[in-house]
């Protein structure tokens, strides 16, 4: 069956950034004494910022953080990523990413971008890659949909906006097991 739009993933798929979004997360639940370690972090990357910070949390204390703690802690991840982003020579797309999206659309292949960033992080790296509409056609970040990954909300979000309807018809790329299991959830 032929593809008509392909799900990319940003951090660790499309973008190279220098292991930022680890370092980044660690240093943001380090304001509140959270340590968790790389596995721990691990097991929540692609996940909606916001909700692995909550499980960060959790793993480190066994109790649910308050919703202010968790949104004072993404402020200051927020920040650092976005500040990364802007400013740090380790950012640079992944080899031939745009070389895919250019033949995929050369091919009538709708190219979309998915992430468990908000859009103000999303926009920078957009920015400072150059991509913009006449390399990719869609974009959807976790923060406008009710439920990120691994939940298949932001894929269903891209196809409505693609006007497709079979999941079957769509592919997702990513790097980790919430990716995974948002394309699995969404039958691609």
């Amino acid at each position: 069956m032929h593809v008509d739009l392909v799900v990319f993933d940003i951090a660790g798929t499309t973008v190279h950034d220098g292991d930022a979004v680890h370092r980044c997360l660690a240093s943001a639940v380090a304001i509140v004494g959270a340590t968790p370690s790389r596995a721990a972090i691990n097991r929540v990357m692609g996940m909606p910022k916001p909700l692995a910070i909550a499980n960060l949390l959790l793993g480190h204390r066994g109790v649910p953080p308050q919703p202010a703690e968790v949104q004072r802690v993404y402020a200051e991840f927020e920040s650092k990523m976005i500040e990364h982003y802007r400013t740090s020579p380790d950012v640079r797309e992944a080899d031939g990413a745009a070389d895919v999206f250019r033949w995929l659309r050369q091919h009538g292949v709708v190219i979309a971008l998915d992430t468990g960033f908000a859009q103000a992080i999303t926009d920078v790296i957009l920015e400072r890659l150059g991509w913009s509409h006449d390399l990719v056609d869609l974009t959807v970040s976790s923060d406008e949909v009710l439920s990120g990954r691994p939940h298949p909300d932001m894929v269903y979000r891209v196809m409505e906006r693609a006007s497709l309807s079979d999941p079957a018809r769509v592919a997702k790329v990513g790097d980790t097991p919430a990716d995974l299991l948002e394309g699995t959830a969404a039958g691609l």
